[in-house]
């Protein structure tokens, strides 16, 4: 499979990202919503609880793996992190993204993992990886 638009995804955002000041970064709608260091914070926990996935599923099937996206974001305290160091983790987990699905055989793609917190639910490696892109391009959408 061919996963470069993963990569081309990061390059295009990061050139959006330099356009984006840095009131607009931490401007939240009310104190329940994430700003849009928060969105961008909660795409990196995104990618890390990801990439363990990715690779822990190539052998252990169906592995329970999930995170709690709230508690992540405020334990983390992304809004008071620099913006530009939260740019670039953002960059790099997605960039280790690449280089680890690129490098998953196809055999492994159909391997499975549980994503859901309660009722067990499997998906396909495969479904995951095109899952996370979606997900990145839906939030992405909202910074």
């Amino acid at each position: 499979m061919d996963y470069q638009i993963l990569k081309t995804l990061v390059e295009d955002e990061l050139l959006r990202f330099e356009e984006i000041y840095e009131e607009d970064w931490s401007y939240k709608i009310s104190p329940e919503k994430w700003s849009k260091k928060e969105i961008l914070g909660h795409l990196c926990d995104s990618a890390l609880a990801n990439i363990r996935r990715f690779v822990v599923t190539q052998y252990k099937e169906n592995e329970n793996i999930v995170y709690d996206q709230n508690f992540w974001v405020k334990a983390q305290n992304y809004q008071n992190v620099p913006t530009s160091d939260i740019i670039n983790l953002w960059k790099f987990l997605n960039l280790q993204i690449v280089n680890v699905v690129e490098n998953i055989p196809d055999e492994a793609l159909q391997r499975t993992c549980d994503m859901t917190k309660t009722e067990s639910q499997i998906f396909t490696l495969e479904f995951i990886i095109n899952d996370y892109i979606s997900h990145l391009q839906h939030h992405l959408k909202a910074i």
